[in-house]
């Protein structure tokens, strides 16, 4: 079965310092390289990664927000790699994004009815009564009473207009959703509540999501599949189960070890020392765009050879030198780490 997506090794680069501040160093190569995957019907795909990975980069660019120097972007089999101006009318109901701040979404001045009346206009041909009766649906959808129409975004909580802004991308009845950061900004209780509405909402209407954050256990909670995104490079890609098992790429295990522990009791894990090496600004594109905070840096290879892609079964590859069965001994003592972080955030307790 073909997938809804595909992306096909996409590059993405900023052109000239415009929005950026003038005294900060540039980088002039590009922000996303060379990356592949995709998302199919009824599934969904994350893509984790520290501020500066690149998978905002990545969703912007398939929201048509931004034109890729190179690769192809495929909905359906279609190319949509154009910017969103030229995009029909039915690939902008069929893709839609949700940001991790609802108020970017939402109109303060409008009331809710009238902020979810605007995509059912847009996009249907509804009667005045039709799309009031389906505002009212699309509230109880995200576990919000219907009165709730009649309120400005300023009378509702965080979490609350975070369901107003997936109300909105649902009324387009979408089959792709770009979530980006939609929890990040939420207490750890209401993102358990948000993501146990996400996965509902999918098993309701067969949505497929391409999940964006930074936090590796709210994406076990959720994905299927997951993209481990450093400087604009897929360091580690899998089933979410094999991403949480080692071998690890190093760059997963520091970001696994940065995870909280549940029992307060027991120290957290430090991140590696890295023998005074940088912290990867100034990389220059040779070698592996990690070697700088390698917690494995191996030498000269590292800082001076690309890394090769390496398989670890079908669906799980690492970009590394460090051959998987090395890593997987070596990462031995966080057998357990993943397991029991996630199920620590997600539970939020």
């Amino acid at each position: 079965m073909k997938p809804l997506l595909e992306v096909r090794d996409l590059d993405i680069a900023y052109s000239g310092s415009r929005g950026r501040m003038p005294f900060r160093r540039e980088r002039a190569d590009a922000v996303v390289r060379g990356v592949s995957f995709t998302v199919g019907a009824n599934e969904t795909v994350a893509l984790v990664g520290e501020s500066g990975s690149g998978k905002t980069t990545i969703a912007r660019a398939i929201a048509g927000l931004l034109v890729p120097s190179r690769g192809q972007i495929l909905f359906q089999d279609r190319d949509i790699g154009a910017r969103v101006e030229q995009r029909s009318k039915e690939l902008h109901r069929e893709i839609q994004l949700v940001f991790q701040n609802p108020d970017s979404s939402l109109n303060p001045r409008r009331r809710i009815r009238s902020i979810l009346d605007r995509p059912l206009r847009f996009f249907f041909r509804l009667s005045r009564r039709a799309r009031r009766e389906r505002i009212g649906e699309l509230l109880q959808d995200v576990h919000l009473d219907p009165r709730y129409m009649h309120r400005f975004p300023r009378q509702l909580s965080g979490g609350e207009r975070q369901r107003v802004a997936i109300a909105g991308a649902l009324a387009a009845e979408p089959k792709l959703i770009l979530c980006d950061e939609i929890v990040s900004a939420l207490d750890v209780s209401v993102q358990a509540n948000i993501l146990d509405l996400l996965r509902e909402l999918q098993a309701k209407r067969g949505i497929s999501y391409l999940f964006i954050a930074h936090d590796l256990a709210v994406v076990r909670w959720l994905a299927q599949r997951v993209l481990v995104l450093y400087r604009g490079h897929v360091m580690e890609e899998g089933t979410s189960d094999e991403v949480f098992s080692r071998p690890f790429h190093p760059y997963t295990e520091m970001l696994l070890k940065s995870v909280p522990e549940p029992d307060v009791s027991r120290p957290l894990l430090a991140v590696a020392e890295t023998d005074g090496r940088t912290d990867g600004v100034g990389w220059t594109g040779k070698g592996c765009p990690f070697s700088s905070l390698c917690p494995r840096h191996l030498g000269s290879i590292c800082d001076e050879e690309t890394p090769p892609r390496r398989r670890v079964s079908p669906t799980h590859a690492l970009l590394c030198h460090i051959p998987p069965a090395e890593l997987a001994a070596a990462q031995a003592s966080l057998d357990s780490l993943g397991d029991g972080a996630a199920s620590h955030r997600a539970s939020g307790s």
